[in-house]
């Protein structure tokens, strides 16, 4: 999981490469972005200004590892549960497939 997770894995695929690794274990399809599901939620692609708005973010930590995931962690459950309330997401029932 990532906020904008196609500029993180272009560096996990780098350093794959590098390590002359036979089985890559960060594939593509792999990732979560919460830039992604939180353009779902807005409607566009978003950045920092809308995240801004509804959650407490320090930008005097902003690039710590730990308060970046942090801070996806969180970004994460506020946009699931918002999604929540809006009444979820459609789940198909595979079982009747």
């Amino acid at each position: 999981m990532a906020h904008n997770a196609n500029f993180d894995h272009s560096f996990l695929m780098a350093a794959a490469e590098r390590a002359s690794l036979k089985r890559n274990p960060f594939h593509p399809f792999a990732t979560f972005d919460t830039l992604r599901l939180a353009g779902w939620y807005w409607g566009r692609r978003c950045w920092l200004k809308p995240v801004l708005r509804c959650m407490p973010f320090d930008s005097s930590q902003a690039h710590s590892a730990l308060y970046d995931t942090q801070q996806t962690a969180q970004l994460f459950c506020e946009l699931v549960n918002r999604w929540k309330r809006l009444g979820g997401w459609p789940i198909a029932n595979v079982e009747s497939q």
